[in-house]
Order: structure tokens, then sequence, then C-alpha cells
């Protein structure tokens, strides 16, 4: 039986195509959320773009028929507008008739009693969801593009052995596993003596067979890897015909620090690439980025700190870091950019990296990746424990996403670091507060 699927403002702003995602059930918009996308369309950022891409959306089903009555969809459903409903429902106490959400609601509430179906708001709004139960009306995330991430890709594993087979391992470079052991491209593994787990070695999956490390042990711009993770880290940024590499850690795991650290060795020292392109995406918090004083580079000064807090780390040694810094981005070596204005480029030869990238949302996350060009490596750091962004979650953030859908493929390679390098008082803080 068709269902009815009533979806909020936040839905549409964080995947427009979700318009078009709910097969054979009828689509329902209410009028207020059009008044909300309207409201955001200007915006110089993702949701603003969503905002337009979404009126758009709706203006192109609009010749198809009057919005109003019902505009049939090629998956066979039925999508409309509806109006407010605000004046035929008894709301509780205290619960404002005239709040964009509670006429949501109140549309959804009238629509099971008129239409005699079931009927579902979609929201991607947590304290929604909660007034929805509260009236008697079913409520759901929007589960299209969500990941299970307490079963995320950690891109390593442990494997049991036998001796002999880890004395072949370390006589001839590899090892060959049959079907019931294969693995994804690049994941790693911890391989352990069965008879003594004392015995072990670190591996790289590819082809059927595994093979030893090659670059974990090797100092990239002074930095060394501490831990295994580490190592598998430095194993992935440092192989050309991985193109895409994403870690994944809790603060002072390293995550950045290493993917920098490779970025200065890679354009600066061995000239692989022709430029390093630093970014992240910038998450207001009060003022937009537009209404910071000074030119663009001062303005993205406060998002970028935590990136020159680490060159300026990795450029101890320098007699005076900050020139060194400003000599390298006038010289276009370094350049660090917003992701706002990267949208429409094409960036070839170029080592990328994305800090924070689980403020990304799914769509974002894609418009990234198109946009590099031949010759040119991506990597993605992050925590998706900690986002910043008001509709992602550690579920449906980009950078979750991406790691999960990646995974079998030979051009990516994933690694979740665990242990905290930055200090003991840092480690002590991630694991218990």
């Amino acid at each position: 039986m068709a269902k009815t699927y009533v979806l909020d403002t936040n839905v549409l702003l964080h995947n427009p195509g979700a318009l078009l995602t709910f097969e054979e059930n009828d689509v329902v918009i209410p009028f207020t959320v059009i008044e909300e996308i309207d409201n955001q369309k200007k915006r110089q950022d993702e949701i603003g773009r969503n905002a337009r891409l979404v009126s758009k959306r709706l203006d192109e089903l609009r010749a198809l028929g009057r919005l109003s009555s019902g505009v049939k969809l090629n998956s066979g459903g039925l999508l409309r507008i509806e109006l407010n409903h605000q004046d035929v429902i008894d709301f509780p106490p205290g619960l404002d008739p005239g709040k964009p959400d509670n006429r949501i609601l109140a549309i959804a509430h009238n629509l099971g009693k008129l239409d005699g179906k079931s009927v579902i708001l979609v929201t991607k709004d947590l304290n929604l969801r909660i007034k929805a139960d509260l009236m008697g009306i079913v409520a759901e995330d929007f589960y299209n593009d969500r990941i299970d991430y307490q079963q995320l890709y950690s891109g390593v594993a442990e494997l049991k052995i036998s001796s002999t087979d880890l004395d072949q391992f370390h006589r001839e470079g590899k090892l060959k596993l049959d079907e019931r052991q294969t693995g994804y491209p690049n994941q790693f593994y911890i391989l352990k003596s069965s008879h003594n787990p004392s015995q072990s070695a670190l591996a790289r999956y590819s082809d059927g067979v595994l093979c030893p490390l090659t670059h974990g042990e090797s100092a990239n711009w002074g930095v060394r890897a501490l831990n295994k993770e580490q190592k598998f880290a430095f194993e992935l940024l440092l192989n050309d015909r991985i193109k895409v590499v994403t870690l994944v850690g809790c603060a002072g795991t390293g995550k950045t620090l290493l993917a920098l650290a490779v970025g200065l060795e890679r354009v600066i020292e061995q000239n692989a690439f022709s430029r390093l392109l630093v970014t992240r995406p910038v998450i207001p918090m009060g003022s937009d980025l537009g209404y910071l004083p000074g030119t663009k580079e001062e303005k993205l000064r406060p998002w970028m700190q935590p990136i020159y807090d680490n060159l300026e780390f990795l450029m101890r040694d320098c007699h005076d870091s900050y020139d060194v810094l400003q000599d390298l981005r006038e010289k276009g070596t370094l350049e660090m950019e917003a992701l706002t204005y990267i949208r429409g480029r094409s960036i070839p030869r170029q080592f990328i990296i994305c800090d924070e990238a689980q403020n990304l949302s799914p769509h974002m996350i894609k418009t990234l990746v198109t946009r590099v060009g031949e010759g040119t490596k991506i990597v993605f750091t992050g925590d998706p424990e900690q986002i910043d962004h008001p509709y992602l979650d550690a579920s449906s953030n980009g950078l979750t996403y991406l790691i999960e859908k990646l995974k079998g493929e030979e051009l990516a390679g994933h690694v979740t670091l665990v242990k905290g390098e930055r200090s003991k008082v840092a480690e002590m803080g991630a694991k218990l507060l």
C-alpha cells in the first residue's frame, strides 16, 4: 500500500534529490517549507545552493501540472504542495500554530485523517520527531544516505595465521590469501601467529596477496609514524596508485599532521605535485565568513588556524616559520581555500587535503571529488563524532558516506587512527571526557 511522506525543510536542504527517492509513494511538501527554502536561497554556501536547486526542480515539475493538485513522478508516486492546515487541528497548550515546524505537524496530522493513508513525517530535526511522537504522528529521519556508523569500515583487520605462513610472509615478502579470507583493496592486516601471539607482522592487501609495508617507516618532513595505524596512514599517503585517502580519528591521533607532512614532502621536496591545496568547510558559529573584516586570506585565517598551527609545528626548525609559509603562499606552492570557492574548478596535479570533512554532506563530498584532475591526490581527514553542521550526524555525514562507498575501490584507501599522540592530557581528554 502506498504511503504519504511529508518532507521537512531540512531534508531538502540536506539532499535536494530527496524529492525523487520515495519510489511509488506520495510526497507532500508543506507550503511553509517553500517559504523556508525561499529564505535560504541567497546564502552563498551549500545550504543556499541546495535551496536554489530544490526551487529549480520544483519549477521543472510545475511544467507537468499544478503542484497544488499533484504531479506524477517517474517512480509512480505523486508530488504535491499542501497548504497550511493550521486552523483545523487542536494543538496542545503552549504549541504555537504559527511556527513553521508546527504547521508541518498540522499537515501530517490532518493528512492522516483525510486521506486514510499511512502518513510519515520525514525530518532531520530530532526535536520535531519528538513533538510528532507526542502527537501520535509517525516520524522518521531521512535514511537514503545514512551509513551504520557503528559498523563503519576501519580499514584494518587482524588475521591469525600459522607460524609457517608467517615465516613465508617474512621470507618471500608476500602471502596469498584463500578465497574465504579475501579483503578489500588496500585494507591493512595485523598478522599474528596462531601458535605464538608475540610473533606478528603488518601487511597491506592487494589483488588477493598480502604485501609488507613499503612506506611505514619513512620520515616525511621530519615526521615519523608513532604507532601501527600511523604507519598504515603513511602507506596510503605515499602510494601514488591510491588517489583518494580517508583518515578518521579522534582529536590528537595525528590525522591532519600526517597528511600535511606528506603533502609538504611530496610537493616541496619531491616535486611530485605542483601545489599543496588545503581546504576546510566553513561552518559559521555566529557571524558568517562574509561579515569578517579584511581580505579573503584574513577572513579565512580564523577558520584555518588549526592548519596554520600544524604547519608552524612542521616548520619549527625554520628561522621564521611565518615568513616561510608566507613565501610558499606567494609562490603558489601552498594554497588555503574555503570549500565555497572550489566549486567549478578543475584541479590537476595537486595534493589536496580536506580537513574536518565530517562537516560535509555526501553531496558536497561528491562535488569536491569530481573537482579532482589528472595526477591529483585528495586526502579527507575528520572525526565523525565531532560534527558542527546542523543537519548532519555520525551516520549521515559525507566522510562516513565516502568511506563506505569507496572501500571496494582500488584507487581508494582508508584507515581509522585510534591512539592519541598529541599528549597524555589530550589522549586522556579524548577517552574520558
